[in-house]
C-alpha cells in the first residue's frame, strides 16, 4: 500500500510538472467603436477545445471601452497595441499538455438580449506561448435600439398624434449625437409600422436634444393592432440595429 501510494503521489507530480501555465486575453470591440466593458455590461466569452467541446474557461469581459483618440482617430502601426491595462478584457489561464485548438466565443452585450450578437473564432494555444497584450480581439457589429415609447401593448388613441421614441447607441455603449463622434445625422433612423403583416407607414426619426434618443411622430390611419420596427442603419460600416414592439390603437 505504501508503495502504490508513493506511486500515484509521484504520477500526479510528473502530470503537474508537465502542465505549462498559458495565459489567454480575449477581448470584444464593437464595430466602428470600442471596446465592450463593464459600463454596457460586458460580453460573455467562452471558451472551449474545439475538438472535444470542453469548456475550459467563461466569463464577462470588464474593464473601461478604451483610450478613444487613439482607436478611433490615431492611425495604426503594425503591431501597435490598442488597449491598455484599463481597457476591458476577459483573462485566463490554461494549465496546458499539448497545443490545443481552442473555440473562442462573444455574445455582447451580455446584458442586452435583444441587441446581442455573437462573435466566434478559432485559434491553437501553445504550452507556455501566451496570447496577451491585445489578446484575440473578436468585432461585435450593429447598433443597440431601444423602443421607448409606446411601451409593448400599450392602448392609443388614434385621434391624436403619437410620439415613437427610441434609444440608440453603439454596441459598446458609445453615444449616439448630432456632430460627435458617432454623428446621429450620418445614421438612418426610421419606423416601420406593420399591421396585418404589411407595411403601412416608414417614418424617419430625428436626434432630439438628449444624446442617443431620436423620435417621431405618427397619426394612425385606423384602429387595430400594430407592430412598431425601429432600425438603425449606418451605409458606411453597415452596422445594423433593430427592436420591436407591438401597440393597439383604438
Amino acid at each position: 500500500m505504501k508503495y502504490f501510494l508513493t506511486f500515484i503521489s509521484l504520477f500526479v507530480s510528473l502530470t503537474a510538472m508537465s502542465q505549462v501555465s498559458t495565459t489567454l486575453v480575449v477581448r470584444a470591440k464593437a464595430k466602428d467603436a470600442k471596446f465592450i466593458g463593464t459600463s454596457i455590461g460586458g460580453a460573455f466569452i467562452t471558451i472551449r477545445d474545439t475538438q472535444t467541446g470542453e469548456l475550459l474557461a467563461s466569463g464577462k469581459t470588464s474593464g473601461s471601452t478604451g483610450n478613444t483618440s487613439l482607436i478611433m482617430e490615431e492611425c495604426h502601426d503594425r503591431y501597435q497595441q490598442l488597449s491598455d491595462e484599463n481597457t476591458a478584457a476577459f483573462t485566463t489561464t490554461l494549465e496546458l499538455e499539448e497545443p490545443r485548438r481552442l473555440t473562442i466565443s462573444a455574445l455582447a452585450p451580455a446584458n442586452h438580449a435583444q441587441a446581442a450578437v455573437l462573435a466566434q473564432t478559432q485559434v491553437w494555444l501553445v504550452p507556455g506561448k501566451h496570447i496577451d497584450r491585445d489578446g484575440i480581439i473578436l468585432e461585435i457589429p450593429g447598433f443597440i435600439v431601444d423602443l421607448l415609447t409606446p411601451q409593448t401593448h400599450e392602448v392609443l388613441s388614434g385621434d391624436e398624434n403619437i410620439t415613437l421614441s427610441a434609444n440608440v447607441v453603439m454596441m459598446c455603449g458609445c453615444p449616439v449625437t448630432e456632430g460627435g463622434m458617432w454623428n446621429a445625422s450620418e445614421y438612418e433612423i426610421r419606423a416601420l409600422i406593420m399591421k396585418d403583416g404589411e407595411q403601412v407607414e416608414e417614418i424617419p426619426m430625428n436626434i432630439t436634444e438628449k444624446p442617443n434618443t431620436f423620435q417621431a411622430s405618427w397619426s394612425p390611419a385606423e384602429s387595430g393592432s400594430y407592430e412598431i420596427i425601429v432600425y438603425a442603419y449606418d451605409s458606411r460600416s453597415g452596422n445594423t440595429g433593430v427592436d420591436k414592439g407591438n401597440v393597439i390603437v383604438r
